[in-house]
This record gives C-alpha cells, sequence and structure tokens, in this order.
C-alpha cells in the first residue's frame, strides 16, 4: 500500500514511516508539514492511504479530509490526534476517517489500525458492486433533499462498519442492504421479511442469516481488540452499548484473555435496531 502522512510536526511523520515500513508491502511515498503542499501533491500523487493530523493550521484535518475526498474521493483516511472531544471525533468519522490513531504514538495501534484499513482497500471492488447494488451509483442532486439524506446514511453506515472492521466481510452486503431498507421503509428488524426481500426459500434464508452473524460476531471480535489495545473512546463505548450491548464485548475481550470459555454473544436484531438509531 502506498501512504501519504500530513502533520506539523516533524518527529511525527518519521515515526509513523518507521512503523508503516516494517511491512515491505508498505511505503510511505509523501510528507507533508503543510495543508498546502499536501493538496498540491496528493492532486497529484498515486496514494492508498492518508494518515492526517486532526489539528492542522490553517486548514483544519477535517476540513482537508474533506477537500481531498471531493478531488480523489477513493482515498482511505486515518486521522492521528490527542485530542479526546467526542463530537469532534463523531464529526471526523462523518468526514469520511477509517480510524483514530491517538498520540502518543503506539507501534501496537498503527499496526492494528494499518492492518484494518490495508485489509478494507483489498476489497475496493466487492465494495462498489455493493454501491451498485444499493442504488449508491446514482447521481446526487443538490437540489433534492431526500436524494442527500439517503447520501448521507449510506455513508454513515459506512463509516460505522468500517470502524467495525468488517467492510471486507462476505455479509457487509446484506448489512448495507438491510439497513438501507429498514431505514427507508421505518422498520424494524423482527418486521423484515427476508424470503421476500431476497426472493429466498427457508434454507437459502438460513444461509443468509449466518452470514450476516458471521460478519456481525467478526466486528464484535474487533470491538474487543480495540479495547484491548487501549481505543476505549467515546465512540467505541457508544457502539459497544448500541450495537452488541457492552456486556457481551467484556465477555468477548475475556475470552480472548482466556478469563472465559466461550466469548460474548450476538443478537442481530439488537444490532439493527441499534445500527438504525446511529444512522
Amino acid at each position: 500500500m502506498k501512504f501519504y502522512i500530513i502533520d506539523d510536526d516533524p518527529a511525527i511523520p518519521k515515526m509513523l514511516q518507521q512503523i508503516i515500513e516494517q511491512d515491505s508491502q508498505n511505503t510511505v511515498i509523501g510528507i507533508a508539514h503543510s495543508s498546502k503542499k499536501a493538496l498540491s501533491e496528493l492532486f497529484l500523487m498515486d496514494v492508498d492511504i492518508v494518515l492526517i493530523d486532526l489539528l492542522m493550521p490553517n486548514i483544519s484535518g477535517i476540513e482537508l479530509i474533506k477537500r481531498l475526498l471531493a478531488l480523489k474521493p477513493q482515498l482511505r483516511f486515518i486521522m492521528i490526534s490527542q485530542v479526546k472531544d467526542a463530537e469532534l471525533r463523531a464529526e471526523a468519522y462523518e468526514a469520511g476517517i477509517e480510524f483514530f490513531i491517538d498520540k502518543p504514538i503506539n507501534v501496537i495501534e498503527v499496526h492494528s489500525v494499518i492492518k484494518r484499513v490495508c485489509q478494507s482497500l483489498q476489497m475496493a471492488t466487492k465494495l462498489d458492486n455493493i454501491q451498485k447494488v444499493i442504488g449508491a451509483t446514482a447521481p446526487i442532486h443538490a437540489y433534492d433533499p431526500s436524494v442527500q439524506r439517503k447520501q448521507m446514511t449510506k455513508e454513515k453506515t459506512m463509516s460505522i462498519l468500517r470502524f467495525l472492521g468488517i467492510t471486507s466481510e462476505a455479509g457487509s452486503a446484506d448489512i448495507l442492504l438491510i439497513s438501507k431498507l429498514m431505514n427507508e421503509q421505518n422498520l424494524r428488524f423482527n418486521e423484515l421479511n427476508f424470503n421476500d426481500i431476497y426472493q429466498i426459500n427457508d434454507r437459502e434464508k438460513k444461509v443468509l442469516l449466518q452470514r450476516i452473524r458471521r460478519a456481525v460476531k467478526t466486528g464484535l471480535i474487533n470491538l474487543a481488540n480495540m479495547f484491548l489495545d487501549g481505543l476505549d473512546d467515546e465512540i467505541s463505548l457508544e457502539y459497544a452499548n448500541a450495537l452488541y450491548e457492552y456486556k457481551n464485548v467484556r465477555h468477548e475481550i475475556d475470552y480472548l484473555q482466556g478469563k472465559r470459555t466461550v466469548g460474548g454473544k450476538i443478537s442481530l436484531k439488537h444490532f439493527f435496531d441499534g445500527l438504525i438509531q446511529e444512522i
């Protein structure tokens, strides 16, 4: 993967470059200490992942992400920050970041976050197909508020799935479609008729739900690992409660630490109803 790092502190990019390039498949092809330089270089460079400081002078990290995405919507962003403000972090996720890396830099955290984003990128083609299935390729008209709301809802759903690290899971396409239907038709999970939606029989429905459960369970495991890695910020806690019930995340943590023989349980009803509340 090709990386670009933006931070006004010269020491941070050097440290991150050393960590990133420990994997021979990763290369840092550019570093900028100002937003202006980053804008001019990234417009011309072929980059996969951008690491960017939240509190950049002149143009904030969040504003810079918005401008860069307007130019190159395929870019993936990881935000670097020592700020713990929940609203500011939520704004960053809304702007399009995948994860936060907290300052001071922790090597294990950087490796964990980079791995998740790289895995997500490797499924870019599949995600393009998912967007086509749910109509995400339809043009967005600025004068149509309902279309804008649908686009914002899709983006919010994707940001949550990216946060959970499950965009590369086979069931992610189904999660996107189901959440779209629930949101647009004002339905709860138990009110969905999967046989009619997918035109499938009961056996095929069972396979479908198993596929979704695997993706949701992977999200639970990834969330538990975030807590183990010390990434227990306000966003993690909110999703732990809303999507899984925190007790199940706690049980999964204990299982990963060898303190329990079974991990946390998942409820598709709780996950999807919570997901709709979040979006």
